[in-house]
């Protein structure tokens, strides 16, 4: 008879178990369709808010990710001035390389009066890429010169930055202006910290009316890049990063489908930890300046000094 009580309370011990088990995961299912369920409403939302200027790119045709290093993509960012001929200068050139094993993103600017060798085209200004060819010329400039793979890309008009900071950050992004910022950029902005939006986030980062140039524009760059990722860390950004990747897929031009921006969205959100290290080509001592008469001043470079530090700072080996 006390066998038989053991026995039954085993088997009641079990199914409890089991009902438990079940639950728990009945929950996380229902949970897990709530997230992806809101993820695309929101994603869906943005992208009807998000009314931007066309961006005409052109063909591309990215790089294979490397045998040695699967967790790491590579990204070139772009931010051009639309002036509606279809044939604009990218102001900004960055590469961002994410390793999504380790959880970091490094940022590379690119200067834009580098004297590069251009397949197809006499040698010229870096930016002047994107002006012959769009996006794939610029991809061809970058990684024939320095070897370093690309994948993906993303372009974004300069008005459309705009909008896409006032989207995401309502309330401003800090900065600390370090001295009164006016001239060619449409905005006044004086020394402090304060919170800028996207109209004076945009003049902050495009300033080179002062003795840096060029040098100080590509720094407060990298600086923005920082502090916009600062602020979508932040737990009050965090709900809306699926409606600002909506609003990204109108506001910004790339060759990611709608389901790979969300799946990067969700990835960067799981890994909110995720550092960001910058480096600016060309490295101090590594360039000269000079003047061509078919391309103004430019910079030249030790090529092969930079592709040694880019590869070093990439971790990985530039072919």
């Amino acid at each position: 008879m006390e066998e038989h009580h053991e026995e039954y309370t085993l088997k009641r011990r079990r199914k409890k178990k089991l009902r438990v088990g079940r639950t728990l995961f009945t929950l996380v299912i229902f949970l897990l369709f709530i997230i992806s369920t809101y993820t695309v409403i929101q994603y869906n939302s943005g992208r009807s808010i998000a009314k931007g200027n066309a961006i005409e790119p052109g063909s591309f045709q990215g790089d294979g990710i490397h045998p040695n290093h699967p967790a790491v993509e590579n990204y070139l960012l772009l931010g051009v001035d639309d002036d509606g001929s279809g044939q604009s200068r990218t102001d900004t050139m960055m590469v961002l390389s994410w390793n999504k094993s380790v959880g970091t993103m490094r940022v590379v600017s690119f200067m834009r009066d580098i004297y590069a060798e251009i397949p197809g085209y006499q040698s010229y200004k870096l930016n002047t890429a994107y002006y012959f060819d769009g996006v794939q010329k610029t991809k061809d400039t970058i990684s024939g010169m320095f070897g370093v793979p690309i994948h993906h890309y993303a372009i974004v008009d300069f008005d459309n930055f705009e909008s896409i900071v006032d989207i995401a950050f309502p309330k401003g992004v800090e900065i600390t202006v370090q001295k009164e910022m006016s001239q060619y950029i449409g905005v006044t902005l004086t020394p402090g910290t304060k919170k800028l939006n996207g109209k004076e986030l945009l003049g902050y980062a495009r300033f080179r009316a002062d003795a840096e140039g060029d040098f100080g524009r590509v720094a407060r760059q990298q600086e923005v890049i920082s502090a916009l990722k600062k602020e979508a860390m932040q737990p009050r950004t965090l709900l809306k990063m699926p409606k600002l990747a909506g609003a990204l897929s109108n506001f910004v031009e790339t060759d990611l489908t709608a389901k790979d921006e969300i799946s990067r969205v969700l990835s960067v959100l799981l890994t909110k930890g995720v550092d960001i290290e910058t480096m600016t080509i060309p490295q101090e001592g590594t360039y000269s300046f000079n003047s061509y008469s078919h391309a103004g001043s430019v910079i030249e470079l030790d090529i092969e000094k930079n592709k040694a530090a880019l590869s070093a700072f990439l971790d990985m080996p530039l072919d």
